[in-house]
């Protein structure tokens, strides 16, 4: 299937590894011109194959801007937007200092928030423009000890239903990805960089094994695609059939 991709100019964020990573070479393989942002990107970028990177903290209030900027003068414009960024610390509602609050806003909500409204009048010119927001299965199912994931990125997700029907008259599609159980640092984090720990997450799943972050990538490079031209508003799930609801 010809995704339609090719030549497509398509800016990822936080993309040096992890889902990123694997959005930004699948994006790539199908013909897209890619730049990455993360702390670090310039190694990933050579790596890939990318046109360009910067290095910025995304959740810094200025850092959106300047991504934006440098992507644009290295495509020509853009096309694909996908947010992308690190999620917040771990820990109960009980355990979290109200400081941690302010960052999480910062990295999570805020820097979804910034990027679209840096990106919108680059999006608005193209012909095909997608917004991919990177979520979680949180959003549908609050997971233990992430309050703070929990409950920004529940927020982003209603960000992206709103843009859906705001720039729907601009033929801008706008979707989230939910993953849960893929195998990336996140989870290897939340398992205290335990092997067994991370094991027995994927023997949890209805599958009997994590996701990859190049499955995943397929399904938001998927919404990227002309394919997905009346796909909008919606969060669609990666996690192995691990959600429990029927909605």
């Amino acid at each position: 299937m010809d995704l339609g991709l090719a030549g497509r100019r398509a800016l990822v964020t936080a993309a040096s590894k992890g889902l990123g990573r694997a959005c930004a070479v699948t994006l790539i393989a199908e013909g897209a011109r890619v730049f990455i942002s993360s702390r670090s990107p310039e190694a990933t970028a050579r790596e890939i194959g990318a046109v360009g990177s910067v290095a910025a903290d995304i959740s810094a209030e200025r850092a959106p801007e300047h991504i934006v900027g440098a992507a644009v003068d290295a495509l020509g414009g853009l096309d694909v937007l996908i947010v992308n960024a690190g999620g917040p610390r771990p820990g109960t509602f009980q355990d979290v200092p109200l400081s941690s609050w302010d960052d999480a806003y910062q990295l999570t909500l805020m820097s979804a928030v910034r990027l679209v409204n840096s990106a919108l009048p680059h999006l608005k010119k193209s012909d095909q423009a997608r917004i991919v927001f990177i979520s979680s299965i949180s959003v549908r199912q609050p997971l233990p000890i992430l309050a703070l994931s929990n409950s920004l990125r529940a927020a982003v997700t209603g960000l992206a239903k709103t843009l859906s029907l705001e720039l729907a008259s601009h033929h801008i599609t706008v979707n989230s990805v939910a993953p849960d159980a893929i195998l990336t640092d996140r989870i290897r984090q939340l398992a205290g960089g335990d092997e067994l720990g991370v094991k027995a997450m994927g023997d949890r799943t209805p599958m009997g094994r994590l996701g990859t972050p190049e499955e995943f990538a397929a399904a938001v490079v998927f919404l990227c695609s002309r394919q997905a031209a009346y796909i909008s508003g919606q969060t669609l799930g990666v996690d192995g059939g691990s959600l429990r609801g029927v909605h």
